[in-house]
């Protein structure tokens, strides 16, 4: 939801460029539908806003992680196909079928307590069978596939309208997993096939998948962190440069001072300075979704256009800059993550300096940070 919140730190959200992402990512799924992943506030840009830009630049569907997401959705008047990826508590099942969204389901006795629902209510649910092919996070193992897809077929309240897997190292173009879970999954398909059960959709592409072009056999795209301009990993960034970051995270000078050498900064006065410098304060905090840690680690803040290194460790709500001997004033602009003259920060580099992922970067700027929606027209 749009934030009119005038607190000088906020997050900008570029719709244009979210526009750019999702129409080059189409075009790289080829004759696949792109199914826009917009769970967890659609990656900390907001859901609504990115499913209803996705959607009209030629996303066919959506998916999330819970039946809450789908129902936010739904709420919002978002009537395209919705996939739930993974198995929800019976006491949601209704407001699933109610919302008419996909449900994944995978386990024997979730997919009876999803038909009964369904035929209490007098309705048809529709379902995507997931099968774990080698991430081992959820999913029913492949020896078991054809019978759950069986179970499925056999109950008049259900439709099994997809079948299909997630990589769990796709975004590694070394690793031999992937090719590995292709394989298993097309023996899956084959035996769907051969007992006439294959589904409407097959699908395996996930970001990597699809940037890569991994599996021709797929239906559909789930792309999630590729459609906000972050690519899934270092490894993948050489097919990356047509998309671009969507969110910068901004914040304003709050407080200045002076500071003479051997004075320290922050809690536990960890960093003392080698030599005089001015010290600038910015209104965000780990509070905001800003790692404590950062400034341990070589985090910096993009000020009149330079770099300035974080220093001591961030509090909850502020956190400080050493700007050396130049010159800054209360209310100068700060960029956090994203361009400020000729310099830039992404999300990937403040991932590997923190030993995480771009996804955590972005994810973690949270509600306290009012999101502001802009079309830059780039």
């Amino acid at each position: 939801m749009t934030n009119t919140s005038d607190r000088w730190a906020w997050a900008e959200i570029d719709l244009a460029v979210l526009r750019n992402n999702v129409a080059v990512l189409v075009k790289q799924a080829g004759q696949a539908e792109l199914w826009a992943t917009v769970k967890a506030n659609g990656y900390g840009h907001g859901a609504v806003e990115v499913a209803q830009t996705a959607l009209a630049s030629g996303a066919r569907g959506l998916c999330v992680a819970l039946a809450d997401e789908a129902h936010e959705l739904r709420a919002a008047k978002i009537d395209c196909p919705i996939l739930v990826v993974s198995e929800q508590p019976a006491s949601q099942h209704e407001q699933m079928l109610r919302d008419d969204v996909a449900a994944t389901l995978y386990n024997e006795a979730t997919i009876s307590s999803y038909g009964a629902t369904a035929a209490r209510l007098n309705v048809v649910g529709r379902v995507h069978l997931k099968v774990d092919t080698g991430m081992h996070r959820v999913g029913v193992p492949v020896e078991n596939a054809l019978a759950r897809a069986q179970q499925i077929s056999n109950m008049p309240s259900l439709k099994l309208e997809g079948v299909y897997t997630h990589f769990a190292a796709a975004d590694l173009p070394e690793h031999a997993q992937t090719d590995i879970q292709i394989k298993k999954f097309r023996e899956v398909v084959k035996s769907l096939d051969e007992n006439s059960l294959r589904p409407k959709f097959v699908h395996t592409a996930n970001s990597s998948g699809a940037l890569r072009g991994l599996d021709t056999m797929t239906e559909i795209a789930r792309v999630g962190i590729a459609i906000y301009g972050i690519a899934p990993s270092n490894e993948l960034d050489s097919l990356s440069t047509k998309i671009k970051p969507v969110m910068s995270l901004h914040a304003r000078v709050s407080h200045v001072q002076r500071l003479a050498a051997g004075e320290g900064v922050s809690y536990g006065l960890r960093h003392k300075l080698d030599q005089a410098a001015t010290i600038a304060t910015l209104p965000l905090g780990y509070a905001d979704g800003v790692p404590r840690r950062l400034w341990s680690v070589g985090g910096e803040v993009l000020l009149n256009g330079r770099r300035c290194p974080i220093i001591g460790v961030v509090t909850m709500d502020q956190l400080m800059v050493n700007c050396g001997d130049s010159q800054v004033k209360i209310g100068d602009a700060a960029v956090l993550l994203g361009t400020q003259g000729n310099e830039s920060i992404t999300a990937n580099e403040l991932a590997t300096k923190l030993d995480t992922i771009g996804y955590e970067i972005v994810c973690g700027i949270n509600s306290r940070v009012p999101r502001r929606y802009i079309n830059s027209r780039k």
